[in-house]
């Protein structure tokens, strides 16, 4: 073969782009990523969802990736180079002004998105947006309108955003814009960088909403949140003091609605702890999202007057806080309407949990329970059963304190 009459007939850069086919030709594997099933249920939610990452790290080839598995269009928008004009529509005179109004047109995005019928509108670099933006900006994100035209009900919006002090020029989000979003903070995994820069990306399975569980998933969702405000009402609303934590989640009634949703999702796929603490957190913050967290955990915990009644068939939680809860609940329950019968059936419930459990956590509803006995109470032999376990853990915990106080 003529190498040089070959080369001879190649264009400059032919040679460049064979190579970087090359370098293109990357393979796929399956990997769990709990940063995109959170993404994917959120904007099944129709929730708008906001990314906040240092530059570089994939926010947008996340973004593309979910796209591409939903199956729907994308449409990047990048909020920093544009006008307040280009969100709330730029005024247009006609024939009669007095007469028909100045309507508000809308950019050809816009135009674009509503014609397709569907679509993931990705507003980008959203922190380097000026106020004036930002506030054009706050229609679109909650009522889908830009100038006098609404978006499809098949749209959904995601914005991306780098933390203030990586951002040029960047500007803090406005309160109001950041409770419309539900805030994921987004990172890279060490191990998956390596192995995409090896050839092998990860494909991450999105999660599926099962539908016999949608009713249940409602019911569940909105118990869970009431109950929460319902024991704790100053979580209802908490503006931050603080401005750049305004700028991010926060507690409100409509970031309180956004979680009911996201709840509600959550649970029909049925998703992991990890995940669902993701979407709570980055909705109305983690104070108010890790109370919560824990109180979906208590929902669950059997009633003390059943335990009570019925000792002999009590299941107790295995985790060793909801079981130390539990507990702590049925000696309330004596205490609150003191009986020998009832007394006795404590006693009963303690010796369980210690057969099935670590002693330590009988040691506090012990000592309570015992202080509960009347005078013409007689002591159950369950006492003796509980006594070595508990004078072992109570030494435990004393050589503990001793370890740590020489230290």
């Amino acid at each position: 073969m003529d190498f040089s009459s070959e080369a001879a007939r190649l264009r400059p850069l032919d040679v460049a782009t064979e190579l970087l086919g090359l370098l293109h030709d990357t393979t796929t594997e399956p990997r769990a990523d709990t940063q995109l099933e959170a993404l994917t249920l959120a904007v099944s939610a129709d929730l708008p969802v906001l990314l906040w990452g240092e530059p570089g790290i994939g926010k947008t080839a996340a973004l593309n990736q979910l796209a591409e598995a939903l199956e729907l269009p994308l449409t990047t928008v990048i909020a920093s180079v544009h006008e307040p004009y280009d969100f709330s529509g730029l005024p247009v005179v006609g024939d009669d002004p007095a007469e028909q109004g100045v309507p508000m047109a809308p950019p050809d995005w816009a135009v674009r998105l509503v014609r397709a019928g569907h679509g993931l509108l990705f507003l980008d670099e959203l922190s380097t947006a000026p106020p004036a933006v930002q506030a054009a900006l706050l229609r679109v994100v909650l009522e889908r309108r830009v100038g006098a035209l609404r978006l499809p009900p098949g749209g959904r919006i995601v914005a991306a955003a780098n933390p203030r002090s990586s951002a040029a020029d960047g500007w803090e989000l406005s309160p109001p814009l950041a409770n419309r979003f539900v805030h994921l903070q987004w990172t890279y995994d060490h191990d998956v960088v390596v192995r995409g820069l090896g050839g092998t990306w990860p494909k991450a399975a999105l999660p599926v909403l099962d539908r016999r569980r949608l009713p249940g998933a409602v019911t569940f969702a909105r118990r869970a949140v009431c109950g929460l405000l319902t024991a704790r009402p100053g979580l209802v609303h908490q503006l931050p003091k603080n401005e750049t934590r305004r700028g991010g989640a926060w507690p409100s009634p409509r970031s309180w609605e956004m979680t009911v949703r996201l709840i509600a999702f959550a649970t029909a796929a049925d998703v992991s702890r990890e995940v669902l603490s993701l979407l709570v957190r980055g909705a109305v913050g983690d104070g108010p999202g890790l109370e919560l967290l824990a109180s979906l955990d208590r929902m669950d915990l059997p009633d003390p007057e059943v335990l009570l009644a019925d000792p002999a068939a009590a299941v107790l939680p295995e985790r060793g806080d909801l079981r130390q809860t539990v507990l702590d609940g049925v000696v309330a329950a004596v205490r609150k309407r003191p009986e020998q019968s009832r007394w006795d059936a404590a006693w009963s419930l303690l010796v369980r949990a210690l057969e099935t459990g670590a002693p330590d956590v009988v040691v506090v509803p012990a000592a309570t329970l015992a202080a509960l006995r009347r005078d013409d109470w007689q002591v159950p032999a369950a006492i003796d059963r509980l006594s070595g376990a508990v004078s072992l853990a109570r030494r435990a915990d004393r050589a503990a304190e001793s370890a740590g106080a020489d230290r």
